[in-house]
């Protein structure tokens, strides 16, 4: 058998298992039209530095500071492509530091959340709502929601397979033929679960 075949196999029996792989998402933003051209000036392009998991999203080389009222970020990602609005991803314990009060929300859903600073090279914005910790999701392709028996907005829960085990509640499954099936927590929720390198979850209905 071929190494191609091999790992083909491998993966179908991941999907077939009910099991997704684990990734950490770390504090970042992202950034509209205006904020670019605020924070890095007028007509500036972002560079993208690498593709992320998710087809089409990548790292930027750009960086920002995030500060509250209580603290600061400095060199926080910038993830690409522009969106239509700002929104600012942080976990709990940064907001503790930050000194702001987030919602738990889907990404988008930024309406009445909290509001932070973001300085650039070039200038700084303050946004009133933006900032958000965000609910805790796996990303699914159509193939494997089919597989897997699971649709868009469906609420599960997913098993950590760590040496430190968590059953992560209230996990939001998101549907999209543009996906990549992975979920996603912050790094409260990897270090909660010890979760470092290559680590699956079980999805449990």
């Amino acid at each position: 058998m071929t190494v191609e075949k091999i790992v083909e196999s491998t993966v179908n029996s991941i999907r077939a298992a009910g099991l997704v792989q684990l990734e950490v998402s770390a504090r970042h933003v992202h950034l509209d039209r205006a904020a670019v051209e605020a924070l890095f000036g007028q007509g500036y392009q972002l560079h993208p530095k690498r593709e992320l998991s998710q087809p089409g999203q990548f790292l930027e080389e750009e960086r920002v500071d995030v500060i509250g009222p209580k603290g600061t970020f400095a060199n926080v990602a910038v993830l690409g492509p522009e969106r239509k609005a700002v929104q600012v991803e942080v976990s709990r314990s940064d907001a503790f530091v930050l000194g702001i009060d987030p919602p738990v929300r889907q990404s988008g859903d930024i309406a009445g959340s909290a509001g932070v600073t973001i300085k650039g090279p070039k200038g700084e914005i303050t946004i009133e709502s933006g900032a958000i910790v965000a609910l805790r999701h796996v990303h699914i392709t159509p193939e494997d929601a089919e597989l897997l028996g699971l649709v868009d907005n469906q609420v599960v829960s997913v098993e950590a397979l760590t040496d430190r085990p968590v059953v992560f509640s209230d996990t939001v499954i998101r549907v999209s033929p543009k996906f990549r099936t992975r979920m996603h927590v912050d790094f409260d929720e990897a270090n909660a679960a010890n979760i470092s390198g290559f680590v699956l979850g079980r999805i449990i209905k």
